[in-house]
């Protein structure tokens, strides 16, 4: 099948807290998908059967009509869909990321790209990513996690001390882009990271802070890029730095002992197996000032923006990025 053949449905937006960073995500997407000849629908699934008619309405500061969840449905079922060879999702956070826009995808029975329903469910949450991480010899932090549902008792600060001691970090265990993410030096700091965190997930997770390195490995198809480290101008990694140009600075390959980015890499891709990814991915670490990798987090649908670290890294690796989103949508054919 020749790619002017292929129908491409672009999926951008969203419900979630990462809708804007879904939109730059879509952007970069789109404009590959026209360099490599491909035919391209742009859908909006917050919007349901109400799409706008141009295209740069999709990717514009002002929502078309007010995005929401439940419209989701509405969008899956419609004629929206009809006649597409294959989905690209560039959703990002909750209800794209996590398992339930795919489950739809499948009720359908759509194509698309990344991760399946069970992998990305995992994914998100990372408490169950950190167990399976444990049982298939990845190294992560030591961790605790707190239910939102009972208050904070007396104490927590003692038993942040006993399990993770300090620094820690206190997130949201299922959101993304550092949303909702602090980092704690002492007792009086826990309370108010516990407050920002349960703004944006029913659980807390609070995780020992390693000292050291902040480094990505992107995966394509089970193939490992070569690590990159990243060099935030604030204290971590965080959603400014993120997606603000010049807010950080990036070196890949990483400059450290082969040995060590060989680590990396290995043990990204066991996080990457761990849960069963499949197409593409982004795995986290922070890495010890004595060199010992300890993984965060798998990225099942990482950022595919001008500043986003996949396209970095396969930049590194010989592969641009409009090659890159070309592989994904023939991967993500042939595997199916």
């Amino acid at each position: 099948m020749k790619r002017d053949e292929i129908v491409v449905a672009l999926v951008v937006g969203g419900a979630s807290s990462e809708r804007e960073v879904s939109k730059l995500s879509g952007k970069g997407v789109l404009d590959a998908l026209k360099s490599n000849g491909y035919k391209y629908k742009i859908i909006d699934p917050a919007y349901g059967i109400n799409q706008p008619e141009k295209e740069e309405e999709f990717f514009g500061d002002t929502d078309f009509i007010h995005p929401s969840k439940e419209k989701y449905i509405e969008a899956v079922n419609s004629q929206l869909f009809d006649g597409i060879d294959i989905v690209f999702n560039a959703l990002h956070g909750t209800w794209g990321e996590d398992g339930t826009i795919q489950a739809l995808f499948e009720l359908r029975g759509l194509q698309y790209t990344g991760s399946d329903v069970l992998a990305s469910s995992i994914s998100m949450n990372k408490t169950f990513t950190k167990v399976m991480f444990n049982h298939y010899g990845v190294n992560t932090p030591e961790w605790l996690l707190v239910d939102n549902t009972s208050k904070l008792e007396e104490g927590i600060s003692r038993r942040v001390q006993e399990a993770v001691g300090f620094p820690c970090v206190i997130k949201p265990n299922n959101q993304g882009s550092a949303i909702g993410l602090t980092i704690c030096h002492n007792e009086s700091e826990v309370l108010p990271a516990f407050e920002l965190a349960v703004k944006y997930s029913n659980e807390t997770l609070i995780e020992s802070y390693i000292e050291g390195y902040e480094l990505t490995v992107g995966v394509i198809d089970k193939t490992p890029l070569p690590p990159l480290h990243i060099k935030p101008k604030h204290e971590f990694y965080d959603y400014t730095c993120k997606y603000t140009p010049g807010m950080s600075e990036y070196e890949v390959p990483a400059n450290f002992p082969q040995t060590v980015l060989d680590k990396l890499m290995e043990q990204a891709l066991y996080a990457y197996n761990s849960i069963s990814c499949k197409g593409y991915g982004r795995i986290d670490f922070r890495l010890s000032k004595d060199h010992v990798p300890y993984c965060l987090e798998v990225n099942t649908l990482p950022g595919l923006t001008s500043t986003s670290l996949l396209p970095k890294a396969a930049g590194a690796a010989g592969i641009p990025f409009d090659e890159l989103v070309d592989r994904i949508v023939l991967n993500s054919l042939d595997a199916d």
